[in-house]
C-alpha cells in the first residue's frame, strides 16, 4: 500500500507516468510520459506561435518590453486551442492517477 501511495504521489505531483514506472509498469508509464511531453511541446508551440509577432515587432523596434496586455491580445486567437491542450493534459494526468489507484498490488 505504501508503494502505491508513493507511486500516486510521483504521478500526481512530479510527472504523470512516473508512478507507473515506479511500480514496474514500464510500457504504460512510458506511453503516459511520451503523451505528457507531446502535449507540453504542443502547448509551447502554440504559445510561441502566438507571441512571435509581438516579439518580432519589439525586436524590430529596438526595444524588448512586452506588456501583459500585448501578450493577452496576441494569444486571444489561440484560447480555444489552448483550452483543448490544457484539457488533454488534464485527461492524461487524471488517467495516470486513476490507473495507479486501479492497479492491483503485487503481494
Amino acid at each position: 500500500m505504501k508503494k502505491k501511495l508513493t507511486a500516486l504521489l510521483l504521478s500526481a505531483l512530479v510527472l504523470p507516468g512516473l508512478g507507473q514506472l515506479y511500480l514496474g509498469r514500464k510500457m504504460i508509464g512510458g506511453i503516459i510520459i511520451v503523451l505528457v511531453n507531446l502535449v507540453l511541446i504542443l502547448a509551447l508551440f502554440v504559445l510561441l506561435r502566438g507571441l512571435s509577432p509581438v516579439i518580432a515587432s519589439q525586436i524590430a523596434g529596438g526595444t524588448i518590453h512586452i506588456t501583459a496586455s500585448e501578450v493577452i491580445k496576441a494569444l486571444d486567437g489561440a484560447t480555444g486551442f489552448g483550452k483543448a491542450v490544457l484539457a488533454a493534459f488534464f485527461v492524461v494526468w487524471t488517467f495516470s492517477a486513476v490507473d495507479i489507484l486501479r492497479c492491483r498490488d503485487k503481494q
